[in-house]
């Protein structure tokens, strides 16, 4: 961290994908990013995408006349949530089918409840479940 009475102008980031844990390989498939002018010490970067397992970050600070050596660099992980909807609990309104989620805005399942009463495989006749409660 730079000293608050330092010459720092700003920071430039630099990042890059890749499939390796650990410190950055002698040979990158994967070119650097460039991330100019951030004037804090703090920095959010927005729109990574779960694709690559690791990534390599690096700094370096620079003043109005020259910049300095880029830090180490870091590998950090982006991990993914994986996560599955259900079709059976999901709102009325959403039809899910193995790897596509869809909105219905007619409630398809509403349908699918009323045909299956029809048929008897739907709500039993217990008086929780009357049309009058």
């Amino acid at each position: 961290m730079p000293d608050d009475d330092s010459k720092i102008d700003h920071y430039v980031l630099e990042y890059r994908r890749t499939n390796f844990e650990g410190p950055p390989r002698a040979k990158e498939d994967q070119p650097w990013m460039v991330i100019e002018g951030i004037k804090g010490t703090e920095y959010t970067l927005t729109g990574l995408k779960f694709d690559m397992k690791y990534m390599n970050f690096r700094v370096r600070a620079c003043n109005k006349a020259v910049a300095g050596e880029f830090s180490e660099p870091v590998t950090l992980e982006t991990r993914a949530f994986m996560f599955r909807l259900d079709a059976s609990t999901c709102h009325q309104n959403l039809r899910v089918e193995e790897l596509s989620v869809e909105w219905d805005a007619t409630g398809g399942k509403v349908q699918d409840v009323k045909a299956r009463e029809k048929d008897g495989k739907g709500r039993t006749a217990s008086p929780a479940n009357s049309p009058a409660r």
